[in-house]
């Protein structure tokens, strides 16, 4: 089982989302027993809260459930999940400065950018929090293309 986990700062907008997404890719494609998918937070800022009701509108738009409440990001996490994603190079960076608090650096995680496989310069997933519908449904389509590619790449490297 290949276990990921998507990380944004507040755990209810990007990050939920690219959850929501990738069950969804994963289900669509019967590729569902291979996976185990969860997202958290940098910040402890919406710890127990619903995802944004932005990003859920915008998800059931397209026939995207999200059923994820906030929580945390915790050091075991860097030793339970095999991918660990961050949303932009700020969540990229304290989930680095968290990762020296290991001991045992070689069971860690693989830890990149969500956007990193995509053929872009834009690296970043755009944090919508403080923008209109639009910056949702922008961040809606980058996900899903970002989405796409890494389960390209994970089916490709695992040889499912």
């Amino acid at each position: 089982m290949i276990k990921i986990l998507f990380v944004c700062l507040g755990n209810i907008c990007r990050s939920p989302l690219a959850e929501g997404q990738f069950k969804r890719l994963i289900k669509d494609k019967d590729l569902g027993d291979n996976f185990m998918v969860n997202s958290a937070g940098t910040s402890d800022y919406h710890i127990g809260e619903k995802a944004d009701a932005r990003t859920l509108k915008n998800a059931a738009d397209e026939g995207v459930i999200i059923d994820h409440v906030g929580q945390q990001l915790k050091l075991e996490d860097f030793l339970h999940y095999d991918y660990i994603l961050a949303m932009d190079y700020k969540n990229l960076e304290h989930i680095m400065s968290m990762k020296q608090d290991l001991k045992n650096n070689e069971e860690c995680a693989t830890i990149m950018l969500m956007r990193s496989l995509d053929e872009t310069d834009d690296e970043e997933v755009p944090d919508p929090y403080f923008g209109g519908e639009e910056g949702f449904r922008h961040v809606f389509s980058i996900l899903e293309n970002a989405n796409h590619k890494l389960l390209g790449y994970l089916t490709e490297r695992h040889e499912l």
